[in-house]
């Protein structure tokens, strides 16, 4: 990296950099491209570039190693990871940024090579996409038919053994539809702090910031923006006047409807989004208990209450699976936000897609039960429990909490109303393809 050290940022060497983190280190995309723009000075049209060239490329990264293997005599495994990101980000300017003249990506990925490594490398990585751009024409997916799994992979970049289990769930035009929703760009949400201020007040400041929001049809405190300027500009304006979450996720606090005074368990807690939007609905009166495991994420828990004015949440070590006998029958309402396989969230992170595995399905249902049975025994007789996940996976939702009650006879289902319609539900299962917003599952249950 001593060469990179020596040569300003540029969109493509700041691209192959975040993608080093990402697909070599299992670095988050949202958060390696934030913390590469706060620390290099990039102007807004190189921030564009490099915006788009991380998340495009990681999103294709599938299918576009089924390009190169067939534009290589090595496998992809034997090249060095370095050389194959600037491949890689190279390929995608070549075949799905029409604007970029192939010229001018061939070239930029030349220097990268030099810059990064040697001038072997530079001939290698010219030789590879000359040899691409050749074969451009001649590439054939397989047939959309006869292979349809092959063909949806290729086609609307998600792995193979997800997009089989798709189609035998949900068949062939809700999985193309799921893949879509997963390919498309995901809004910026804001829930509105109404500790500080209304959802009518945000939107008019927003709108003289230059933003363009809408009222969220899902949340009462939620604001969907189509265009925003930077979140740090805003930040430093309204600091405390939201908090970043997604739409779906709004729903849990409401449908766990904490009340002033109360003593309220959030399980799985950081970032802290779910646990200050409790505190909000409880007026910052009474007392939140917010668990994770991690020292680092209890710290961005007290940091968002901090910025947001609440001061009822008391944030600790704790992991969620084991048993706290001071909590014991103490909550009036427990939230198990619990750990899973995100399969509904796929759009707002570009890279789980390809780092989950059909084998990683099966680790969560067991953790969810152990962590749902421990927080049922912290609620009083006739209190409430929430449980809910980011996942489409009935293992994980529906047959999960089925196999709870099965065991725990001093529960039942409580009925709540659906967000959009008003009718009573027993749960709500949000699928991306039917209702245009993350998948999210959750189920209210009380202790009889």
């Amino acid at each position: 990296m001593a060469k990179n050290e020596k040569k300003a940022a540029t969109a493509r060497s700041g691209a192959v950099e975040i993608l080093q983190q990402v697909l070599g280190e299992g670095a988050y995309t949202n958060i390696a491209v934030n913390k590469y723009l706060r620390s290099h000075a990039l102007n807004d049209m190189d921030r564009r570039l490099m915006t788009e060239l991380v998340y495009g490329t990681v999103k294709a990264v599938g299918t576009i190693d089924w390009y190169l293997a067939q534009c290589v005599t090595r496998p992809l495994d034997k090249i060095d990871k370095l050389v194959l990101n600037i491949l890689r980000v190279s390929v995608y300017q070549l075949l799905y940024m029409d604007k970029i003249p192939a010229s001018a990506a061939c070239n930029e990925a030349v220097n990268l090579a030099r810059l990064f490594s040697h001038e072997g490398t530079a001939k290698f990585v010219n030789g590879v996409l000359r040899g691409l751009l050749r074969k451009k024409d001649s590439f054939i997916l397989p047939d959309a038919e006869k292979e349809a799994a092959d063909y949806i992979s290729l086609a609307m970049y998600h792995p193979r053994w997800l997009v089989k289990k798709w189609l035998k769930n949900y068949g062939r035009e809700a999985t193309e539809a799921l893949c879509t929703f997963d390919n498309t760009p995901a809004p910026v949400c804001l829930r509105v702090n109404t500790l500080v201020t209304t959802r009518d007040e945000l939107i008019a400041k927003l709108t003289s910031a230059g933003a363009e929001v809408r009222a969220s049809k899902w949340s009462a405190d939620g604001i969907v923006c189509e265009k925003l300027p930077a979140l740090n500009e805003v930040f430093s304006d309204l600091h405390d006047a939201f908090y970043v979450q997604d739409e779906s996720s709004m729903l849990v606090g409401t449908v766990l409807a904490p009340q002033a005074g109360e003593t309220v368990i959030d399980m799985c807690s950081a970032p802290g989004g779910k646990t200050t939007h409790l505190a909000q609905l409880m007026q910052n009166e009474g007392i939140i208990y917010a668990g994770d495991v991690h020292e680092h994420k209890i710290k961005l828990i007290e940091e968002n209450a901090a910025r947001l004015g609440i001061k009822i949440i008391k944030a600790q070590i704790q992991d969620a699976t084991e048993f706290v006998e001071a909590w014991e029958g103490k909550a009036d309402k427990v939230l198990v936000d619990a750990p899973c396989s995100g399969m509904g969230v796929l759009r707002r992170r570009a890279e789980a897609r390809w780092r989950k595995t059909r084998n990683d399905l099966k680790i969560f249902p067991p953790l969810q039960l152990k962590i749902l049975n421990n927080a049922a025994r912290y609620v009083k007789a006739g209190g409430t429990m929430v449980y809910s996940t980011c996942t489409i996976e009935q293992a994980e939702n529906h047959y999960l909490v089925q196999e709870f009650l099965a065991a725990n006879h001093d529960w039942r289902i409580e009925p709540f109303r659906h967000p959009l319609t008003g009718e009573l539900v027993d749960e709500l299962q949000l699928l991306p393809q039917k209702d245009n917003v993350d998948g999210f599952y959750i189920c209210k249950l009380v202790k009889k």
